[in-house]
């Protein structure tokens, strides 16, 4: 069970160039070395076009922080689909186009089901970049589908160690500990994520099931 694969897909925003009409659009500046005088009964300064309203910020320049805390106001699920989303291809970039190149590939892995060479592939991207929160979650994801719960959970607390944000390891874990029968902690996991990102569904719908059980109780 994939619980907390996020998307491998690496998309990078591109900014397209400045425009070579904005050399067209300049000013010409006054020959004959004498400034233009103005027309009787002009008010100076008249001729000038009205400022341009300053552009909006382009979402994809704008800061993780940003992001989140769009996320956590937003009310609109597929808007909050549409800014995770874009968190997530921010996670998906490490700086190295060595370490993305090998998550790729260790993505590609994974989809063939070659859980060994996918944590292989991994593990030399965790050489390159021991800091990389989404490094960490894909091996994660990779143990766990290897069923190797107890390195999948250590590797979702080193996560959530370099990325306390991480809605999807927080979902994971809150999987890991339900599967382990520790619906408690599976709960807790879970409320982080959606304190996070409040529109998972699957996610809030565990947690209204399992919170009349487990509410009050001592952990």
């Amino acid at each position: 069970m994939r619980f907390f694969v996020l998307a491998a897909s690496l998309a990078a925003g591109l900014i397209p160039p400045a425009s070579a009409a904005s050399e067209a659009n300049a000013p010409v500046l006054v020959q004959q070395g004498a400034p233009a005088k103005p027309q009787d009964g002009a008010r100076p300064g008249a001729d000038r076009p009205d400022p341009k309203p300053a552009p909006r910020p382009d979402p994809r320049q704008a800061s993780l922080d940003d992001l989140f805390r769009r996320l956590a106001e937003t009310k609109d699920a597929t808007e909050a689909n549409g800014i995770a989303t874009l968190i997530e291809r921010r996670w998906s970039r490490s700086g190295s186009d060595t370490a993305d190149l090998l998550l790729s590939r260790a993505g590609e892995a994974l989809q063939a089901k070659d859980y060994p060479l996918g944590i292989e592939l991994l593990d030399r991207v965790l050489v390159l970049k021991p800091d990389w929160a989404e490094a960490w979650n894909r091996r994660a994801t990779a143990f766990y589908l290897l069923d190797d719960p107890v390195s999948a959970m250590a590797d979702v607390r080193q996560v959530v160690t370099r990325e306390p944000r991480h809605f999807a390891a927080w979902a994971g874990l809150g999987h890991m500990y339900l599967a382990a029968g520790d619906k408690a902690r599976a709960v807790l996991a879970y409320r982080k994520a959606l304190a996070i990102h409040p529109h998972l569904p699957r996610v809030k719908e565990a947690v209204d099931r399992l919170a009349p059980e487990i509410d009050g109780r001592d952990l």
